[in-house]
């Protein structure tokens, strides 16, 4: 499971008929602190999320299964939205 950062909608008139319905939004993923990452990539919605929320977001069979539907071309699926996250400071950039 992931941590990001909502950043975008993508609109797509001509897409695979299984992907009709779905709302599909740009993510980019961040660490615990809220320092972005690695690059943006597209999730598939199921929590109605928004640009600008943070997000937990699964991927691969992880992301077919919170679907129940495993031949549903989709690796990528937000499944939370994040209302707070608490750390420990003191581990900021300890491995």
């Amino acid at each position: 499971m992931m941590i990001c950062n909502v950043i975008g909608n993508v609109w797509a008139t001509k897409k695979e008929e299984s992907l009709s319905g779905m709302k599909l939004m740009v993510v980019q993923q961040t660490d615990a602190f809220g320092k972005n990452g690695k690059d943006s990539f597209v999730a598939a919605d199921m929590v109605g999320a928004g640009i600008g929320e943070r997000v937990l977001v699964v991927n691969g069979s992880t992301a077919r299964a919170a679907f129940s539907r495993e031949t549903l071309p989709v690796d990528a699926a937000i499944v939370g939205i994040i209302d707070e996250i608490e750390v420990d400071k003191g581990n900021q950039g300890k491995k």
